[in-house]
């Protein structure tokens, strides 16, 4: 299981239920490496459904499948990992949960040490920001280029960039470390997710090329 790469995250508000597994799909056929089911707002048998449909299509493809926030669900489900914030169950208990082969990413919002400590407790990965003003949380706190160098330098796991990401400032953040970029709207709320998730896919391969 790898996290680099394109990680796209669903969004409820955003992808209407009948859409959903398509967009992902054609998300993944167009590059996408990580999808996260996240869906706050559904009753446990909707969301049990849709994301065993989506855990498929990603076994299928070869592609990590992270549920956010829910780590029975993702027991259940035999997804590869979860991923918490800082109001959900704290990484020691989500661990004896999902036991020590499942991935555990862990949102860091613009706290450094926030971050170190969750790699020392066992996290898989951790993830910044919002870096971008972003429409899906537009209160959300800001991290800087400055924050994910630094990180780099001292994280020697898989950090993740979201917030506001798009095609145009996206390669800032691999040149500044990040391994992967989380997006939401860049691929979800366009009229081709299958072209968006392919032009933002190549920012890695440029990358790669740049700094060989």
């Amino acid at each position: 299981m790898s996290i680099r790469g394109l990680y796209v995250i669903t969004d409820p508000d955003l992808i209407p239920e009948h859409r959903l597994l398509n967009d992902v799909v054609q998300v993944i056929a167009g590059g996408a490496r990580i999808v996260q089911y996240r869906n706050k707002t559904d009753d446990y048998p909707t969301r049990l459904h849709q994301a065993r449909e989506i855990r498929q299509v990603c076994r299928d493809r070869k592609v990590t499948f992270i549920v956010n926030d829910d780590a029975e669900l993702a027991v259940e489900l035999d997804a590869d990992g979860v991923h918490i914030g800082e109001q959900d169950l704290a990484l020691p208990d989500a661990r004896l949960v999902v036991g020590p082969t499942r991935l555990i990413g862990v949102s860091c919002y613009n706290d450094l040490n926030r971050a170190r400590r969750s790699w020392e407790r066992g996290a898989d990965y951790v993830a910044f920001g919002s870096f971008y003003s972003s429409a899906t949380k537009p209160n959300a706190r800001r991290a800087s280029l400055a924050l994910l160098r630094h990180a780099r330098q001292q994280l020697p796991i898989p950090i993740i960039a979201i917030g506001g990401i798009t095609l145009e400032n996206g390669a800032s953040l691999l040149q500044a470390g990040a391994d992967a970029l989380a997006v939401i709207r860049a691929v979800f709320a366009v009229a081709d997710p299958r072209s968006a998730a392919e032009q933002l896919a190549n920012l890695f391969l440029t990358n790669e090329t740049n700094t060989r």
